[in-house]
């Protein structure tokens, strides 16, 4: 038991550091560590079980506030340690299935969870920034002006703002800012919850099997609450930021179930490999468009279900 304890409270440290390491340095060396700041966590959670994750969560949150000040360990904790203690509890769920085999909490579900945590972060830092949706402009306005006086300089042949420009940027950026931050939080989320995953499976201490990713399913809510986000996100002010703020994550993972889609009806196609490489190809691509379209093929998906339990041709199963 002290040994899980100690594991933790490194895990907690660990991410402490790289989450405070993300706001020094280059920009780009910045976003890697933002990305990466709830490995260590997701690894003490899905190793050593959800007390773990609270304990380093707890340690974590508790250095940031010792070695910067107790908005950071607010933002630590409601960025990193709730999500990911909620995460790794949900994923250890299981419960005995009526033909005697175990049923572990869905896939699905975990990334419907994940799309409503960063919605509720979104939230949150909206209204660290402003009260209201004037003071939000005027804090936007200000960051921007210390990256143009800040961080532009340091690049090459950086572009040139003027006061009229960063009006136009902030404009932008206040439209941009709760979906676009709650997307990065989702994908930061899911990608440490997938990659401490891999990790653990491959050092035998992930309690779970590996699931069936592209078979994922969302619960019958989801499509609902899309379409009812997206319409409040028309909505003006704070109220209509909120909105949008959960309908920028569940937009997403219908991107991903999309993908999921396509994963699954290529199996044990002999075309699979140049189907998915133009798919990832396009989506690189045309970003907005090809993203658009793949997340209408998840949605098309709840109404036509493409995603038959069949066997692929051969009678071979299908490749993990």
């Amino acid at each position: 038991m002290q040994y899980r304890l100690l594991i933790a409270f490194g895990a907690g440290l660990i991410s402490a550091v790289v989450f405070a390491s993300a706001t020094t340095g280059p920009l780009l060396m910045r976003m890697v560590l933002f990305l990466l700041t709830p490995l260590p966590l997701f690894l003490a959670g899905l190793g050593l079980g959800p007390l773990a994750a609270i304990g380093a969560g707890i340690a974590g949150a508790t250095l940031v506030v010792i070695a910067g000040t107790p908005i950071g360990g607010l933002v630590f904790a409601a960025s990193q340690a709730v999500p990911v203690i909620i995460l790794t509890y949900l994923a250890s769920l299981n419960r005995e299935g009526p033909d005697g085999q175990v049923e572990w909490y869905p896939v699905g579900r975990l990334v419907f969870i994940a799309a409503l945590l960063a919605g509720g972060f979104a939230a949150l830092t909206l209204l660290l920034l402003g009260a209201d949706a004037e003071a939000l402009r005027t804090a936007l306005r200000e960051m921007l002006q210390a990256f143009v006086d800040n961080e532009l300089p340091k690049m090459q042949d950086a572009p040139t703002f003027g006061p009229a420009d960063i009006d136009e940027l902030t404009s932008l950026a206040l439209a941009l800012l709760p979906a676009a931050s709650a997307i990065s939080s989702m994908s930061s989320l899911l990608f440490n919850l997938w990659l401490a995953g891999r990790i653990t499976l491959a050092s035998g201490r992930l309690p779970r099997p590996w699931p069936d990713i592209p078979a994922m399913v969302y619960p019958p809510v989801t499509p609902l609450l899309l379409a009812g986000a997206t319409a409040a996100g028309f909505l003006g002010g704070l109220p209509g930021m909120f909105a949008a703020g959960f309908a920028g994550p569940l937009f997403f993972a219908y991107v991903l179930l999309g993908l999921a889609v396509v994963h699954y009806i290529t199996r044990g196609r002999p075309w699979r490999v140049f189907a998915l490489w133009a798919l990832y190809g396009g989506l690189f691509v045309m970003n907005t468009v090809a993203s658009l379209a793949i997340a209408l093929l998840g949605l098309a998906e709840a109404i036509w279900p493409m995603r038959k339990p069949t066997p692929p041709p051969g009678g071979k199963s299908p490749p993990d």
